[in-house]
């Protein structure tokens, strides 16, 4: 499945089927995330639920604390 993950266009495997999913293959599990999908900022209780598809363009951000 293709996907534009913070403007770029990468492949992932087939067996994403959810944010969370995305999220556990890209090892960011335990880090605070925001996630947009294709304009949708999503909250974090949804990302379990909201299914991703070919073709979604997804944005991570994730906060970085320092001092």
């Amino acid at each position: 499945m293709e996907l534009r993950l913070n403007g770029q266009l990468v492949t992932v495997p087939e067996t994403i089927r959810t944010i969370a999913d995305l999220i556990h293959h890209l090892k960011c599990v335990n880090r605070l995330i925001i996630v947009e999908q294709n304009g949708i900022i999503l909250e974090k209780g949804h990302h379990e639920t909201a299914e991703v598809k070919n073709g979604d363009t997804i944005e991570l951000v994730q906060f970085v604390g320092g001092g």
